[in-house]
């Protein structure tokens, strides 16, 4: 790659995308300024004028990865008709992205730098966003939005960090996901079973 690729404000970008590739095939134990700035096509020096060292580098790779998961979640939520459909459809969204990211989504949940981010309250947010919109619609009774969706993303993540970290075979945790999910709603009051 040529080093003058990355002109314009572009080369933070480009690292986390290097390094976000690199935490894929290498894991987090593999993650090197070296080599995210060698796979950039820039100096070995080039990413400390954006990240202090190897940490900051991966806070950002977290970070984006939080938005990556918010937004995943929010396009497949939103294609449901119900309430409860679009729970489901989230929370399975969840543990999908969880599976296909699975350096990453250890990567975010692997200290307080990461998952007390911003990004990690915003991405959070969406299963608030999601219990509000059905308390609104009348499916799912008032009370603690708050405890609703903390309880909700807790069941979720607990499936997802069981998936990939091996403890579910990859045809089970659908199954898994959706009848905890269900069970979860159930208990809930959430009402309608629309797709």
């Amino acid at each position: 790659m040529a080093t003058t690729a990355y002109h314009h404000g572009d080369l933070r970008r480009a690292l986390v995308a290097e390094a976000r590739g690199l935490l894929a095939e290498a894991g987090v134990q593999g993650m090197s300024l070296r080599e995210v700035a060698r796979r950039a096509g820039v100096s070995q020096t080039a990413p400390y004028r954006h990240f202090e060292d190897r940490g900051a580098l991966l806070e950002a790779v977290a970070a984006e990865g939080f938005g990556s998961l918010a937004r995943y979640t929010a396009e497949r939520a939103a294609g449901g008709r119900s309430a409860r459909s679009r729970l489901r459809r989230g929370s399975l969204a969840y543990v999908e992205f969880a599976m296909s990211n699975p350096d990453l989504f250890r990567l975010m949940f692997s200290g307080p730098e990461f998952h007390e981010s911003a990004e990690a309250r915003a991405s959070y947010r969406a299963w608030v966003e999601l219990i509000t919109d059905a308390q609104a619609s009348g499916d799912l009774a008032g009370g603690s939005t708050g405890r609703k969706a903390r309880s909700l993303w807790s069941l979720i993540h607990g499936v997802a960090d069981l998936a990939v970290n091996g403890h579910l075979a990859d045809e089970e945790w659908p199954r898994l996901a959706g009848a905890a999910v269900d069970t979860m709603l159930t208990g809930m009051g959430l009402t309608g079973m629309g797709a």
